[in-house]
């Protein structure tokens, strides 16, 4: 049998050498090459065979027309977690492969340990742990007051012998805590290094698409927020999920930033406590900040994320600067699109801001991606340079164009009907937005706008 080559390849291009190097030559980054062993072909070949055993067939696959199988539906399995069950797009999906990523100790591992749990006996789950002892993963079932009963454990780190386990067991759900443990020992580097988290997490792709196995991956992230390890790894499974949350706040993000099987940016919101993570069924409620009378600077919008709409606060603080140069600060929005709307709102609101620091939060660590934003945020920022405040029970969304047009935002309607269910009693938002037989849902009164200068009317004409 011929011996296995090992090439370099780098983390950040793929570029691939015959040998280490300090320096990529196709990207010119430092310090990216790691080794990677290269099958032969008859190798890879037989270990393919072999690899098809797991789903206990030696058959072939075959060439199909895809109108002899657009009918099958895709077999889903609710964890019965309400909040993770709508950012995986309606439950697990057999045979689907979850990366779940986020900082240490935000509860990555406390949430697969639960969703163990809520499955039970319907769905038998596995727990791979490569960075705790089984007693630790025991202790913190009993700490959160799980059934641990249906659930088994397993303290290993090598890929080749957890898919020998597996194989033996036959879980309908493994989860793996982390994906930067595993090694193969068909690999020379070290666990962590680009190559061996790529082949790991291959073998383990491999292996769910084989035997139908719903797998969850838990993955570390870098010092600048992403998965450690290479990009392929991303595109290798079918969804990403993040957890977000602020230092010392007890409330969790779950976002989906890739899913094949459901919508994408789609929101959970968890709250922890003592007992583990607790769904929040109405997240809504915790982003708005209960004032005890109307606060200069603060603003109420409508954002969408994935198929939920959610109101959020925003939040806006103007001062004189004292610098050159004015501050422009945003936190959780895009800190280029405020510079634009801030000329806009100099050129089309008669508002000059340009010696002036802005600083713009979105309350409860929420990082709005979407346009919508435009118009609550100039309103806040509007509110809080005439230190005037905003109507109560207020509520706006609109993109702001650079003409001052007010343009439309998708699903205008439920955003509405949200703010309605939630007691407020003025929208302002786009002409095209509007209900087209009243100016009325339930107690909320809409005011439909084109044009930015009308807005600013509308917000400060009660006041």
């Amino acid at each position: 049998m011929p011996k296995a080559k090992t090439a370099y390849v780098c983390s950040d291009c793929g570029a691939e050498y015959p040998m280490w190097q300090g320096q990529c030559e196709a990207c010119g980054a430092w310090n990216t090459l790691s080794a990677f062993v290269v099958q032969p072909a008859k190798a890879a070949a037989a270990g393919g065979a072999r690899n098809a055993g797991y789903a206990g067939r030696t058959d072939a696959p075959r060439v199909q027309p895809l109108a002899a199988v657009a009918g099958e539906i895709e077999a889903r399995h609710l964890v019965r977690i309400g909040e993770l069950d709508r950012v995986l797009g309606g439950g697990l999906v057999e045979g689907s492969v979850v990366l779940v990523g986020g900082d240490p100790g935000i509860g990555k591992s406390t949430l697969l340990l639960q969703a163990l749990a809520a499955l039970g006996e319907r769905l038998p789950g596995l727990y791979v742990s490569g960075e705790e002892s089984l007693a630790q993963i025991a202790a913190r079932g009993h700490r959160l007051g799980l059934l641990l009963d249906p659930i088994k454990a397993l303290a290993e780190t090598c890929v080749e012998r957890i898919l020998e386990q597996a194989v033996l067991e036959k879980p309908r759900v493994l989860a793996v805590d982390s994906i930067q443990t595993l090694w193969t020992e068909t690999l020379p580097a070290a666990p962590g290094t680009v190559s061996q988290v790529r082949e790991s997490a291959a073998r383990l792709v491999r292996f769910a698409k084989e035997t139908g196995t719903c797998v969850f991956l838990v993955g570390h992230v870098t010092k600048e927020g992403g998965i450690a390890g290479p990009r392929v790894l991303e595109h290798m499974v079918d969804a990403v999920l993040y957890f977000e949350g602020e230092t010392g706040s007890r409330f969790r993000v779950l976002r989906a930033f890739k899913n094949r099987f459901g919508a994408v940016n789609e929101l959970g919101v968890f709250a922890m406590g003592d007992k583990g993570l607790r769904e929040v069924p109405n997240p809504s409620a915790i982003f708005l900040s209960a004032h005890a009378q109307p606060t200069a600077g603060s603003a109420v919008m409508v954002t969408r994320e994935g198929t939920r709409p959610l109101l959020v606060e925003v939040q806006a603080l103007v001062d004189q600067s004292s610098l050159g140069n004015p501050r422009r600060v945003a936190l959780g929005l895009e800190q280029n699109r405020l510079a634009m709307l801030l000329a806009v709102l100099h050129r089309h609101g008669n508002a000059a801001v340009y010696d002036q620091d802005v600083f713009v939060n979105v309350v409860g660590g929420i990082r709005v991606q979407e346009t919508a934003a435009d118009l609550p945020v100039l309103l806040a920022v509007l509110s809080s340079f005439r230190d005037k405040p905003l109507p109560e029970k207020t509520v706006a969304f609109g993109e702001v164009g650079l003409s001052g047009e007010i343009r439309p935002v998708p699903n205008g309607e439920e955003r509405l009907k949200e703010a309605a269910q939630h007691g407020f009693r003025r929208a302002i938002v786009p002409k095209a937005n509007a209900p087209k037989k009243s100016s009325r849902i339930g107690e909320l009164e809409v005011i439909a706008v084109e044009r930015l200068r009308e807005a600013i009317d509308a917000a400060f004409a009660a006041n």
